[in-house]
């Protein structure tokens, strides 16, 4: 089977989570016209990764602007109980595509905030929700962690997808727990511009012998508000140059990387090569050791069958 995918290499309308929405809205109506079956957008998109702002934290003490600073964060982020959710579930099901979107999520019932990745399906909306179950850094000021209900896969009408978020792929159980649902497109939202950050996507592909989708945001100070420029002074221009790359179950970059501007980035892949991968290595089947090792994930979901929801 082939498909054609897109990574949206670009900036969100930062803590502006209306306009952000509709710029996801045009970027996807744009892209499915020419095609496109699935579109990724990168981590915390909606409304934009926060690098470099403290909210006014350090050990022992946080400030009143720090505070308030969250209180605008968490009323920009989305809440899949309000019209954010319809409005991407309309989306998908009018232009039948699939869509993968990095969100900051707000459970109304705690006031706590989740580094997600969404899962739409043209077909039956909401898929289901992967939250990041460790944020990286001070990342864990303003991210609440998940547990193992988190780790989703789901089986769709364009293969078996599921994936983890930034350095959530540097934890090696992390992605055993993907590979064991046998995960056919890894996708792999991330806020990590880094050039080696192409070589973690590659180790992935080979281990998991899966397509790897990694999407990240091309963003530039200037591109913040003004009220927000005072906020990110350690950051130089470049905030973040991007670096979005497809890559094979063989571990070839078969589009991009791209640095330095915003793209969308489309390729053709074929998911039948993730059958012909394993004929010399298959992390839970011929080449596993099951009477040396054993793993298994406490609460981890069943795969998920969009056609049986």
């Amino acid at each position: 089977m082939k498909l054609k995918v897109c990574l949206i290499q670009d900036s969100p309308v930062f803590f502006d989570k209306g306009k952000t929405i509709q710029k996801i809205e045009d970027l996807t109506q744009k892209h499915a016209s020419d095609g496109c079956q699935l579109i990724v957008f990168p981590e915390s998109f909606i409304p934009g990764y926060p690098r470099g702002f403290s909210f006014g934290a350090v050990i022992g003490s946080r400030t009143d602007e720090g505070r308030e600073l969250y209180n605008e964060y968490y009323k920009n982020s989305i809440d899949l109980e309000s019209d954010d959710l319809k409005r991407l579930e309309k989306l998908a099901k009018s232009t039948n595509t699939y869509l993968v979107i990095g969100a900051t999520e707000k459970q109304n019932a705690n006031g706590s905030l989740f580094c997600s990745m969404l899962y739409i399906s043209p077909k039956v909306g909401l898929l289901g929700v992967h939250r990041k179950i460790k944020p990286t850094g001070t990342e864990r000021l303003i991210w609440a962690e998940a547990g193992a209900e988190s780790l989703v896969t789901f089986q769709t009408n364009i293969g078996k997808l599921g994936g983890l978020i930034c350095w959530e792929n540097y934890m090696p159980l992390a992605r055993m727990s993907m590979y064991q649902k046998g995960v056919e497109i890894y996708i792999a939202p991330t806020a990590d511009s880094r050039e080696a950050w192409t070589a973690t996507m590659q180790q992935i592909a080979l281990e998991g012998r899966c397509f790897v989708l990694g999407c990240n945001q091309y963003f530039t100070k200037s591109m913040l508000p003004d009220r927000y420029q005072p906020l990110a002074k350690d950051e130089t221009e470049a905030m973040c140059p991007g670096g979005s790359v497809i890559v094979s179950p063989l571990g070839k970059v078969i589009a991009g990387p791209v640095f330095n501007e915003a793209k969308a980035l489309i390729t053709e892949i074929d998911l039948e090569d993730v059958t012909r991968s394993k004929l010399d290595f298959d992390v839970t089947g011929h080449y596993s050791r099951n009477d040396l090792f054993n793993f298994e994930v406490q609460g981890q979901p069943e795969i998920e069958d969009e056609n049986k929801s």
